[in-house]
């Protein structure tokens, strides 16, 4: 048997399972001798991968695809989480810092009039090629508005209402300025929008002649106190609110012109695009009839003022830049004053007197427009002259301080002239 078992081995031959069964459990089991052929490499080959399909697991590979893809996303959103987190805490901290005060180092001497603590609350104007003040106002279209006007008294005949084929008459003021001239001084100043875009129509000033700034300071501050000559911050905050306040801003203001006070004060309103007369005669039309007192919708005088002022606006274009002047005299009479020079073929000299209005209503209405209210035509520019007023009631009553101040330094003058 044991030779056998010998031979068997010297020869490679494995025994087949009966032959195993036969020699007992324990006898052990043969190796095969593979045979070594001409396809030997291939077959084993063959074997071992046929061995590695055989032991593939595809519940446990998708399971780990499974991970791996959603460990994948948890990292993505987590990164995504984290950028958009970091980027409003870096907005945050810099709206904060923006908000706070610092001063920056200036080359300014202590004598410069900028150089002051109250330097910051107060309005700048620069000086042009000519020597005048100008404010800047922010717009690029019209970058400058004149601190000072020298308006005349613009008085003619009370111009008739012409017929719609009849062409307006223009009452011509003279080119240049005489003695008689009243110098008027800007309070504030602000950008008309409209439609829900913000479309920039025209830039609008308020003006106030500068004898009857008095009157207006004391009107004011006696509203808020009336024993004080002026406002100490904390009343100056109770006046700018009340002058904010839709109905109290409106009784006030209602009241100040129905007595005359400003007595002379004029608005500047300059196009920042082409337009025309009529379309800003729309506008003003729709103010009065909104502002207008109570009866007046029936009272034929005033419906003949209206008419009156309407056919002063019965012209044509209006190109960006032109001057239109608003001015209301102690009468509360109203003069429409338009200063074309340059525009269109014949050029004017100057500015022209294309109407008067004589019913106080109209004027006091039309003031009322920009000045008061809920609704006004530009809401920059009352809140500007809001902030004007404050700087005249801040100083005893009878005093007109300098609310801008001429620049002198030649850097910051050259920052603002960028915008011609």
């Amino acid at each position: 048997m044991l030779q056998r078992r010998a031979i068997c081995r010297a020869a490679g031959l494995a025994r087949s399972p009966v032959t195993a069964a036969a020699a007992g459990p324990h006898t052990p089991f043969p190796t095969r001798v593979p045979r070594r052929t001409l396809f030997n490499r291939r077959r084993r080959q063959e074997r071992l991968s046929s061995r590695a399909i055989e032991t593939l697991d595809i519940q446990r590979m998708s399971e780990q695809a499974a991970n791996y893809h959603r460990n994948r996303r948890i990292f993505l959103w987590s990164g995504a989480i984290a950028g958009v987190v970091s980027f409003i805490y870096t907005a945050w901290k810099l709206k904060l810092e923006l908000e706070k005060g610092h001063k920056l180092d200036s080359n300014l001497p202590a004598s410069d009039p900028l150089a002051s603590a109250a330097a910051a609350d107060r309005k700048v104007v620069i000086h042009d090629d000519q020597g005048r003040e100008i404010v800047p106002t922010g717009n690029s279209t019209v970058p400058f508005f004149p601190r000072v006007l020298d308006l005349p008294a613009f008085a003619g005949p009370k111009s008739p209402v012409p017929s719609s084929d009849e062409k307006p008459q223009t009452l011509i003021t003279p080119p240049t300025l005489d003695s008689n001239t009243t110098e008027y001084t800007l309070v504030g100043l602000g950008l008309r929008t409209v439609t829900f875009i913000n479309i920039q129509v025209y830039v609008v000033g308020y003006y106030v002649a500068t004898s009857d700034i008095a009157a207006l300071q004391n009107a004011l501050t006696k509203k808020i106190n009336p024993l004080a000559t002026t406002l100490v911050p904390s009343e100056r905050d109770t006046l700018r609110a009340a002058l904010l306040d839709p109905a109290e801003s409106e009784q006030t203001w209602d009241a100040l012109l129905a007595s005359g006070v400003p007595a002379r004060s004029a608005f500047r309103v300059v196009p920042v695009r082409d337009t025309d007369f009529h379309h800003l005669r729309d506008g003003f039309v729709r103010a009065i009839q909104a502002r207008a007192p109570e009866g007046a919708a029936t009272d034929d005088k005033f419906g003949e003022a209206v008419r009156e002022f309407r056919a002063a606006f019965n012209r044509g274009s209006v190109p960006k830049r032109r001057e239109l002047l608003l001015v209301r005299d102690e009468k509360g009479r109203l003069s429409i004053a338009y200063d074309g020079s340059g525009s269109g073929k014949k050029k004017a000299n100057g500015r022209e007197v294309i109407g008067i209005v004589e019913d106080e209503r109209v004027s006091r209405a039309l003031w009322l427009n920009y000045l008061a209210g809920k609704t006004v035509a530009s809401e920059p520019a009352r809140k500007n002259i809001v902030e004007g007023i404050m700087g005249f009631v801040e100083r005893p009553v009878g005093t007109v301080a300098s609310q801008v101040l001429p620049v002198v330094n030649a850097k910051v003058r050259e920052r603002f002239l960028l915008y011609k």
